[in-house]
């Protein structure tokens, strides 16, 4: 098995999609699904059972994915050395984020690159889907998310900023003839769900209950921002978001609605507490260092 169909096999065990893992990827659905039923036909059995609403692994999918995990971590970071070491580099930080202002966050992607040259640091945008298993399975160093995080494995580090949340419905929603809205009014209509993801961090992003102890109905199980908001824009859900989503996704099909009865929601740094570094260390000084970003 070639390499890049290693990594296509493992991005589709991870995405269980095989649009959103061509799209991660860079290349066809139709290049993803051909490597797939190479792979199948090689070793002689399904490793995807899939029809046209789902994809799942069988089992010897997962066998397949867990073997091959490890090993392609290894050949990955044997390049990447050999990469760093012709730039002169000497490690990489690798950084993923759920919030969407990677521009306003800049300063301590600046800083870090400026205080520390001879380590790179890479940045991309977190799935939704069982949002710490990329900390522990050591394919990012560094998560930056909403708070809180109560996984004993896990440590907690800086905040880097917190705020107010909006409401985001379709244009032509009932609830756009009001200039803002109160938590009460989002439980009556569905939102948005995440899984597999603990309970008591996706109930900080939207509560279970209104504060005078209405349910708060998710129907929509999403791994992604455009998920989102194709479900939003049908009118089949509301969703959460903090405020700076209104300023990096504005669109004539979206309003967003001011929640004036929430909390500000935080953002920090999460890293596996077993594989804390001297770039985990130091990129956390510089959070430090520089404080939350003003309100």
């Amino acid at each position: 098995m070639e390499l890049r169909d290693i990594e296509i096999f493992l991005t589709v065990a991870e995405e269980l999609h095989f649009g959103r893992a061509a799209e991660r990827l860079h290349v066809s659905v139709a290049r993803v699904s051909q490597a797939i039923k190479k792979q199948e036909r090689a070793i002689g059995a399904e490793l995807f059972a899939r029809n046209s609403h789902s994809v799942r692994l069988t089992q010897l999918g997962v066998q397949l994915r867990d073997d091959l995990r490890q090993l392609h971590q290894g050949l990955t970071q044997t390049l990447e050395r050999a990469r760093l070491a012709a730039r002169g580099k000497t490690g990489t930080l690798r950084v993923s984020l759920f919030p969407a202002n990677i521009q306003e966050l800049r300063r301590y992607w600046e800083t870090f690159r400026a205080r520390h040259p001879q380590w790179e640091l890479r940045l991309r945008v977190s799935a939704y889907q069982d949002p710490f298993a990329q900390l522990r399975n050591g394919e990012v160093d560094i998560l930056v998310t909403w708070l809180p995080i109560e996984e004993p494995d896990l440590t907690v580090g800086p905040l880097l900023f917190a705020e107010p949340r909006v409401l985001a419905v379709a244009g032509d929603h009932a609830l756009t003839r009001w200039s803002s809205v109160s938590l009460e009014a989002v439980s009556d209509f569905q939102h948005i769900a995440v899984e597999p993801a603990p309970d008591y961090w996706f109930d900080h992003y939207v509560p279970v209950l209104t504060p005078k102890g209405r349910s708060i109905d998710r129907i929509a199980n999403v791994n992604n921002i455009e998920e989102i908001f194709m479900h939003t824009v049908l009118g089949e859900t509301v969703t959460l978001f903090p405020i700076h989503v209104t300023r990096y996704f504005p669109r004539p099909d979206i309003a967003y609605l001011p929640v004036k009865d929430m909390d500000a929601l935080p953002y920090g740094l999460v890293w596996l507490s077993a594989a804390e570094n001297d770039m985990i260390r130091a990129f956390a000084r510089v959070a430090r260092d520089l404080g939350p970003l003003p309100d």
